[in-house]
């Protein structure tokens, strides 16, 4: 009975430990998704802005 419940807290430790590591990973992708929306705003917002002129002659 003993080495049942070792084996059987092993095995939730395990799930808990891949669950949490899973929780993490989707956290941090989506931290990446929203820097990487955020960039492409900025570079789009660039790219619409026209540049400055210089002056040819003064």
């Amino acid at each position: 009975m003993n080495t049942l419940m070792l084996i059987c807290a092993s095995l939730a430790s395990l799930a808990f430990g891949v669950l949490l590591a899973y929780g993490v990973c989707r956290a941090a992708f989506a931290q990446l998704r929203h820097h990487a929306g955020h960039v492409a705003a900025q570079r789009a917002m660039a790219q619409v802005v026209a540049p400055v002129s210089q002056p040819e002659s003064l």
